[in-house]
């Protein structure tokens, strides 16, 4: 199990298959914040409520020139049915084999009622323009991520 990726260092690049088909590789965003954000499942509540929270922000994730990019291990059919119901305007990265969760240290061992199982923490990493972590959130609660988000951008 990898240590996440710390603040400070440069972001883990990585090239991975999108919602509609096609393949983004992170460093072609250089030159605009990225917002990272790895969520367990597509069309679960807590997920739904964390992309639909994104989605509700875009206006103002626009003003700070933010990309957002959600990655889970759900295929891209299942990222295209996800984005449709909830009109996701932003990019969902299908990380089917958690290659990319693990290099960033959101592929961990939970523990559920006793059961212990690897799966995404929920987690959020913003990417400054240069290429670099800017702010790591750990352990993120879907509830009002998004303002905590948009706090760390305006730092930027």
């Amino acid at each position: 199990m990898a240590d996440w990726i710390e603040e400070g260092s440069k972001a883990a690049d990585f090239t991975l298959p999108t919602h509609d088909g096609t393949t983004l590789k992170l460093s072609s965003l250089r030159g605009a914040p990225v917002v990272l954000y790895f969520y367990p499942k597509d069309d679960t509540p807590g997920c739904t409520k964390e992309a639909c929270g994104f989605r509700d922000a875009m206006a103002k994730l626009a003003k700070h020139k933010a990309v957002v990019l959600g990655v889970s291990p759900d295929d891209p059919e299942s990222h295209e049915k996800f984005r449709q119901k909830y009109k996701l305007p932003f990019t969902l990265l299908a990380d089917v084999d958690h290659k990319v969760a693990e290099k960033y240290g959101a592929w961990r061992e939970k523990n559920m009622y006793g059961k212990k199982s690897m799966g995404i923490a929920r987690s959020t990493f913003i990417i400054d323009a240069d290429g670099k972590v800017a702010k790591v959130f750990k352990a993120v609660r879907a509830d009002g991520h998004d303002e905590q988000v948009l706090a760390a951008l305006a730092d930027l």
